[in-house]
């Protein structure tokens, strides 16, 4: 399960330095971007295993992205998680009905996100 590329696209950079940190620390690759459409153009480019996406990014929002993402073939079947701090119980819906294929809250919890991750990752 280990070695597997993560996307993650946060504008934040002490939030972007932690989840990569702490993937990266359990073996997992990284790539980074801080806009929408630039996490869809490394999400075309790189194929990752999953992509872990704000929801309030410059340029392009993470709603939009995921709908760039969802009408394209080459990036459609890449599972995306918002992780975000505004997925508070009353945007999970909006979150949900977007398409993501999970949420993680802000701020984060370390040992959460890494066993989400790992479940999103995991075969079959």
């Amino acid at each position: 399960m280990a070695g597997e590329l993560i996307l993650i696209v946060e504008d934040d950079p002490r939030s972007r330095r932690l989840v990569r940190d702490v993937l990266e620390y359990r073996g997992f690759r990284t790539a980074e971007a801080t806009a929408g459409d630039e996490g869809v153009r490394l999400a075309k480019t790189l194929g990752p295993s999953l992509i872990l996406m704000d929801l309030q990014l410059p340029r392009l929002d993470g709603i939009a992205a995921l709908r760039l993402l969802r009408a394209d073939p080459a990036t459609r079947a890449i599972p995306v998680v918002a992780v975000t701090a505004s997925a508070t119980s009353a945007a999970r819906p909006q979150v949900r009905a977007a398409g993501f294929d999970g949420h993680h809250d802000k701020p984060i919890d370390v040992k959460a996100l890494v066993a989400l991750v790992e479940r999103m990752v995991a075969p079959g």
